[in-house]
């Protein structure tokens, strides 16, 4: 029996990090038409993680890389290495029947610590733990006039399982940085 469950989670694996790349192997920059909704920005500007890391790296001193997710996420689920920390929100203890989770309370410091620590000129990539309150962030920056925005759809630890059948359903494990082998820390 235990066998047969390491074969599932070996074949679902393989169906959620290899078929993905198969049936597009144009990955990096996204076409808005491939961007559900919630991830949606008034810039239009969408990387995938790996595409998100080549940017980086082609240009370490020109692409900045902007981690929005909690502190504690940030500490505690790791993050990229070379990203900055400047929390969108912070957790609430206030439980949101609608949307069966915890409330976030917006930081109003947001947009004046991104200002010091970047310029409205800069190239810089977001993301959370999955895309949408990286696509909150990059429409905030694009009011305060930063135009070269991206927002990076798969996030940190990317997009939910949707197989009854796979070991993994439920869980953020599709894509996103940690999923696509890219470097993190917890540091």
């Amino acid at each position: 029996m235990k066998s047969m469950r390491g074969l599932l989670r070996t074949i679902c694996l393989l169906l959620v990090v290899v078929l993905p790349e198969a049936a597009n192997p144009q990955q990096g920059t996204i076409s808005g038409e491939d961007v559900v909704e919630a991830k949606h920005t008034v810039l239009g500007l969408y990387l995938d993680a790996r595409e998100a890391y080549k940017r980086w790296s082609a240009e370490p001193g020109k692409v900045r890389i902007l981690d929005v997710r909690t502190p504690e996420e940030f500490i505690f689920v790791g993050h990229a290495e070379m990203a900055v920390n400047i929390p969108l929100a912070f957790q609430s203890y206030r439980w949101s029947a609608k949307e069966q989770a915890f409330e976030f309370r917006y930081s109003r410091e947001f947009l004046d610590e991104v200002r010091a620590w970047a310029s409205p000129d800069d190239r810089l990539l977001v993301m959370c733990r999955s895309g949408g309150r990286s696509a909150k962030a990059v429409n905030l920056l694009a009011k305060a006039g930063y135009t070269r925005v991206y927002n990076i759809v798969d996030g940190m630890e990317g997009d939910i399982v949707n197989d009854p059948s796979c070991p993994d359903h439920g869980k953020h494990r599709l894509n996103g940085w940690k999923n696509s082998g890219l470097p993190w820390t917890y540091h």
